[in-house]
């Protein structure tokens, strides 16, 4: 394994590395308590190249506030972290792409790599793993859906006691219910029916992409004629 350190301390008994990192406003958030998760990793495979002991984290906020935090060697995040970065180098290695598992990233990962369709049907109903998955996902849609419905009943319950309050506050937190400010916006369907010749000089054609649906079978069941 290789890891490409910022700084190394000399002569001191307590810290070998030093980490520097800076953070803007929207990004000082993910600061807020503490290292965030991915720089711990990234602290932590370098103590595991180096054999060092602990690395201070130096992070600028918004080019005013300097923050220090210290991150001490574990033998059992590193023991895991090597494992996990071994079997993804296999991976790249056998140029076998991971499974989906979920994230922003491999969302991202799906639609770059299967931007179109080609019109092609495939048959899964003999596929018992793809019978699964489907059947899973038509569960969690469904649980979803009645955990929106819950939820809507529960916000309205506390909207309908409120009445016209701005704020209620509870043993556990507080909810606010504020009327936003008006907005003008620009009637485009209206500007365009009466100057349609905008369309031709300012139209921009924006890219289609793949939307998922889902539909559940019809039932096939029969039923035995009664006399």
């Amino acid at each position: 394994m290789l890891a490409n350190v910022d700084r190394e301390v000399m002569g001191s008994p307590e810290v070998q590395l030093l980490e520097c990192k800076t953070a803007g406003i929207h990004g000082a958030r993910l600061w807020k308590d503490g290292v965030p998760e991915y720089v711990q990793l990234q602290v932590m495979h370098q103590l595991a190249v180096t054999g060092k002991a602990a690395c201070d984290v130096a992070v600028l906020i918004g080019g005013q506030e300097l923050r220090i935090h210290r991150i001490e060697r574990d033998e059992a995040v590193i023991e895991r972290l090597i494992a996990l970065e071994a079997a993804f180098w296999q991976r790249v290695e056998s140029r076998q792409a991971p499974p989906a598992d979920g994230s922003d990233s491999a969302e991202a990962a799906l639609r770059a790599l299967y931007p179109q369709d080609d019109g092609q049907t495939l048959d899964f109903t003999q596929d018992t793993e793809m019978g699964s998955t489907f059947s899973d996902l038509q569960a969690i849609r469904q649980r979803i859906q009645a955990c929106a419905l819950e939820e809507a009943r529960l916000r309205q319950r506390i909207e309908e006691r409120m009445g016209e309050a701005s704020k209620a506050v509870f043993e556990t937190g507080e909810v606010s219910w504020r009327r936003a400010r008006d907005s003008v916006v620009l009637d485009t369907r209206q500007l365009l029916a009466e100057q349609p010749q905008l369309m031709e000089s300012y139209g921009k054609r924006r890219p289609g992409s793949r939307r998922f649906l889902m539909t559940a079978a019809e039932s096939t069941e029969s039923t035995e004629p009664t006399e």
